[in-house]
């Protein structure tokens, strides 16, 4: 078991790994939640060259967005400095937008009140999501004569654009395109998965979720944050969104910044801005969303969504699985994962997410906190239909969802979270209804069509449930038969 040593050296004199402390401190716990991973995810046996570069990464940040973090932290009046505005005029269309919405951001509220970051800005006029609504990607002459060509912008900020903006060669639009189509075809799958699976199952775990509540994310306007995190992903999946100026490209750069803006926060030396870094603990969980977690939180958006998905009765046959493990993986690039933990096969990520797991450290107090903040959200959805059936869908979707979670994590996994357990109806009508949806409609192309409008109505009608003010009655749903 890795263990954290002050100044070792191996055999060739290099100087060895410092871990974290929480480094394969649950390994038993890990094997055992592993063990569907394992067997699904064809794993054989454990790597410890891969362990060892995983517990490397705990220690390991994005030093692209990192260095532009530090840079926008620098004072008012440092010519290095890089202000939210030249941010927001590097990466948007040259349109001019309504201001953002104060205080949206993942991870809660920056130092001393910064909230200019915050979300993508968007058009309120326009009841889509942010990543939907329409853009203009910038030409080379709109780029010249609106933006200067950045000559004026700080290095940092010069580079950090050009890393973004550049398109590695294994990128392919058609197979990315075509992963965006598969999981829009998912719909409500996806969004159960994304949530249940990955989300909540994700807080079995100390470390990020640690940082989730010092930051005040998730336990404070637990609603806004999951809409936020449903309008990214589902803005993912729109034809074109994904280019460089796009709006889904934007969003997640902008995700990017503010995650090394959150983590400068907390390892910056007490002073001028930074937060009071007594409250994070390097030396026990590793740097604030640091690369380890970074490859954790990509796994769970595209490996654990296959393996979810099939575990609800939905074929992804290769074609859909490679296709969709590289639209993520274009994803993670934008979002600085280390080049190490992105994979195009889906077979590479199941073994990297078993041995991620093995990594990990047990479940801290903060993972209950989260957990059932998740689930009392559920009473702040806006559900369609009348008023007084409010209450009662409110109900229902609570009870879904603890049913789902019950197969999905296991009961010992329930019982560490604190949730009550549930029986697993739901899986037991969600099993036949997609074995007709997937393998008997939508094995014709007419099928496949169908399926994927219907994906889009469901993701429409869970975004409108997120938002109250939203006006739900055109978000009905009618299934697919």
């Amino acid at each position: 078991m890795g263990k954290p040593v002050d100044n070792p050296v191996d055999d060739v004199g290099v100087p060895a790994a410092t871990y974290p402390r929480r480094f394969r401190s649950a390994e038993a716990r890990g094997t055992r939640i592993g063990r569907p991973l394992r067997v699904l995810g064809r794993v054989r046996g454990v790597d410890e060259a891969l362990l060892d570069r995983i517990g490397r990464a705990f220690s390991e940040q994005d030093d692209a967005a990192a260095a532009l973090a530090a840079a926008m932290r620098l004072p008012s009046g440092d010519p290095d400095r890089v202000t939210h505005a030249m941010l927001r005029t590097a990466l948007a269309a040259p349109d001019p937008a309504p201001a953002p919405r104060p205080g949206g951001s993942e991870f809660g509220t920056l130092p001393d009140g910064e909230n200019e970051l915050g979300p993508l800005r968007r058009d309120r006029s326009i009841d889509r999501p942010v990543s939907m609504q329409p853009t203009e990607l910038i030409s080379g002459h709109q780029e010249g004569a609106e933006l200067g060509g950045g000559q004026g912008w700080p290095p940092v900020l010069r580079e950090f654009l050009k890393e973004v903006t550049a398109v590695p060669g294994w990128v392919d639009w058609d197979l990315v395109e075509q992963g965006a189509a598969v999981q829009r075809r998912l719909g409500q799958n996806a969004a159960d998965v994304l949530l249940q699976l990955s989300l909540v199952g994700g807080y079995r775990f100390g470390g990020p979720t640690d940082l989730l509540v010092a930051t005040g994310a998730l336990t404070s306007g637990t609603l806004r944050r999951l809409a936020e995190t449903q309008e990214w992903t589902v803005g993912l999946t729109e034809p074109g969104a994904l280019r460089p100026y796009g709006p889904a490209w934007r969003a997640t750069v902008h995700v990017r910044v503010m995650h090394a803006l959150v983590a400068a926060s907390f390892t910056e030396p007490p002073g001028s801005q930074s937060r009071d870094t007594t409250r994070w603990d390097t030396a026990r969980w590793g740097l604030p969303i640091n690369q380890a977690d970074q490859a954790a939180t990509l796994g769970l958006f595209d490996g654990t969504l296959i393996l979810g998905c099939r575990a609800l009765g939905v074929p992804v046959p290769p074609s859909d699985s490679r296709a969709l493990m590289h639209l993520w993986k274009w994803v993670g690039h934008l979002m600085g994962v280390h080049p190490d933990f992105l994979v195009d096969d889906e077979w590479a990520r199941h073994r990297l997410n078993h041995h991620v797991l093995l990594a990990q450290a047990g479940v801290s107090e903060a993972g209950p906190r989260l957990a059932r903040a998740v689930v009392a959200a559920q009473a702040e959805r806006t559900y369609p239909g009348p008023a007084w059936g409010q209450p009662w869908r409110a109900r229902f979707e609570r009870e879904r969802l603890l049913s789902m979670l019950t197969a999905f994590l296991g009961v010992r996994s329930m019982r560490d979270l604190g949730l009550p357990l549930r029986p697993p109806w739901a899986h037991a009508y969600l099993l036949p209804l997609n074995t007709w949806r997937y393998r008997v409609l939508g094995r014709s192309r007419r099928g496949r069509e169908r399926l994927e409008q219907w994906g889009r109505r469901r993701s429409a009608a869970i975004l409108a449930s997120y938002h109250p003010l939203h006006d739900v009655s055109d978000a009905q749903v009618t299934p697919v038969t």
